[in-house]
């Protein structure tokens, strides 16, 4: 067998695989004999029927499979040996390469066109200055945090008058035209509702103040905006029975409840962070702080890394690319969109490729290097931020491990955490090397970066 690879231009070569007989014909042999062990054919005992008929049947079918898979397996050694800069796969030259007749032939040439990634040098050192933006944790949002806290710590206290955002639960029935209860109309036992929610500010009001036994009228289908998913779940019945539903209801008041927050005490404080990790309101708020910051601190990372690519991308200028054959590449990964999606989405994917060489380059000299256990750690900060954002900061180290050996399970997980892995070392270490020019913004500033 013989590879060679021929420049075309910086950017594009020819690929040349000569395989000869020699090659190959063992592995077809094997593959033959094996076929013949296990063949079932009407007038042949099992394993005796005679090698030229197996090769009859079988051997141009076997001989183009393993020659297919020796060349795949050969061209990717010689790429990976040779360290051949390639974009995206090998591709059939159609004006060099003869078609193949393997009831004929011996002896195969393949030749292929290989697209070559453009040489340049990117980096980051201290002559370069990128801005870092450190996202200010307001008091409002701190506030917000400890009133979410207090209400899920919360209890529920009957009361005997209403308020907003109160609970009440009662007797629901349908009136008829007079007002008086419906015969056969719909009554529900025992239901709940929260007035702050009703969207007619008309009929929220009609229960302000309204106390336990108060017999009080409104109609739902005005309260919810005739929303069906909502009257079907107070009224007990089917989303296509909700539009024949118009009238008054009565609501026999029989229970309010309302939702007192936790106060701001040591119970409160173990429960979210721990026994004993905070010892005062103080502390308490000076430990939430620092959770957003941490949790804002990604958000910064990731919009320096946004600025490194702007940065580096105008430094390398527009790199050279094998755009014909490139296209052809895209097109053969997205047939059924054809050529029309390449021809709108082309300039774009240079773009994204154009980055991502950038960071090759960057990942390779900064050595980067992502081992299971910083997957696993990524997966473990991952569910930590979903516990967080329903107020669970305080989670068992063998709970976090147990939801991040399952999300790990998971492919599509798997690659999306290696990415962020990869980019979170990435960040800290060119943060390190850059001269950073620290700004401080608000998060509406921050976010309309975005924009």
């Amino acid at each position: 067998m013989n590879i060679s690879l021929q420049n075309v231009d910086k950017v594009s070569a020819l690929l040349t695989v000569n395989i000869e007989k020699a090659d190959y014909q063992e592995k077809v042999e094997k593959v033959l004999k094996t076929y013949r062990q296990k063949a079932n054919i009407p007038g042949f005992r099992k394993g005796m029927v005679p090698m030229s008929l197996i090769k009859k049947q079988f051997g141009k079918a076997v001989l183009a499979e393993e020659v297919d898979k020796l060349m795949q397996e050969k061209v990717n050694e010689y790429i990976h040996e040779n360290k051949v800069n390639m974009l995206g796969m090998p591709l059939p030259n159609a004006e060099k390469m003869q078609p193949v007749d393997f009831d004929t032939q011996e002896n195969f040439e393949f030749v292929f066109d290989i697209a070559l990634a453009p040489e340049f040098n990117a980096e980051i050192t201290n002559q370069d200055t990128v801005d870092y933006y450190t996202i200010e944790v307001a008091d409002e949002l701190v506030e917000q945090q400890v009133k979410m806290y207090t209400q899920r710590a919360g209890k529920y206290d009957k009361v005997e008058a209403y308020e907003d955002k109160d609970m009440i639960k009662g007797l629901l029935a349908e009136l008829d035209e007079n007002g008086n209860t419906k015969e056969g109309g719909i009554q529900v036992e025992g239901a709940v509702m929260m007035p702050t929610y009703m969207k007619n500010d008309d009929q929220k009001a009609i229960f302000n103040g309204a106390k336990v036994n108060d017999v009080l009228v409104f109609n739902p289908a005005t309260a919810f905006d005739n929303n069906e998913a909502e009257l079907s779940s107070l009224l007990k019945i089917k989303k296509e029975e909700v539009a024949d539903v118009k009238g008054n209801f009565s609501f026999q008041v029989e229970e309010i409840t309302r939702m007192v927050p936790a106060e701001l005490n040591q119970e409160l404080f173990d429960q979210v962070f721990g026994k004993d990790t905070v010892k005062s309101e103080e502390e308490f708020r000076a430990k939430i702080k620092e959770g957003i910051a941490v949790q804002f601190e990604a958000d910064s990372n990731y919009k320096f890394l946004m600025d490194v690519r702007d940065y580096l991308t105008k430094r390398v200028g527009k790199l050279e690319f094998p755009d014909a054959l490139l296209k052809r590449i895209m097109l053969l990964n997205n047939e059924e969109k054809g050529e029309a999606f390449v021809a709108e989405n082309y300039e774009k994917s240079i773009e994204e490729l154009t980055w991502h060489l950038i960071k090759e380059q960057l990942i390779a000299a900064n050595e980067i290097k992502v081992e299971q256990a910083d997957v696993l750690n990524m997966a473990k900060e991952a569910t930590r931020l979903q516990f967080a954002q329903y107020g669970m900061l305080n989670i068992p180290e063998e709970m976090l491990e147990n939801y991040a050996k399952e999300m790990l399970k998971k492919k599509e997980s798997v690659e999306s955490l290696v990415n962020r892995a990869v980019e979170s070392k990435l960040a800290a270490a060119l943060k390190e090397k850059a001269t950073l020019n620290h700004k401080s913004v608000t998060m509406e500033e921050f976010n309309k970066m975005f924009e």
